[in-house]
């Protein structure tokens, strides 16, 4: 057998396998990538629509515009709340505020500043 026989016996049984097992157990295509984000996106807006009222919702996606990482990290929090049945009714923007800022200290860095005042003043008398 020729090489060009051999590959086309390749190609042959490669493409057989592949409509076989429909694609699943080979390398997904970008369109099975697409509709799959797309999907997530879908049930990811759907459980949040249920969790948040409107101005909760149009507060969520302001926060989306100026900081995605950190309304990605509540959207994530949200549906996991969601999903294990801590939210009973649906959050107000209040609510959401006040997650907000229960988040945003937990996450947010001490910062301090030390100030050596004696070495200030040596410092200032050295100019003279």
């Amino acid at each position: 057998m020729g090489d060009d026989e051999l590959e086309a016996l390749r190609a042959r049984r490669l493409a057989e396998m592949q409509t076989q097992y429909g694609r699943k157990g080979g390398v997904p295509s970008q369109k099975d990538d697409e509709e799959t984000k797309e999907k997530m996106k879908e049930m990811k807006n759907s459980i949040l629509s249920q969790v948040l009222d409107q101005s909760a919702r149009a507060r969520l996606n302001t926060i989306a515009v100026a900081k995605p990482e950190k309304a990605q990290m509540i959207e994530g929090m949200l549906i996991q709340m969601a999903q294990t049945g801590q939210i009973q009714s649906k959050l107000t923007e209040d609510q959401l505020i006040g997650l907000l800022s229960r988040v945003t200290e937990q996450t947010q860095k001490k910062t301090t500043v030390k100030f050596d005042r004696r070495r200030a003043q040596l410092d200032d008398s050295d100019e003279d």
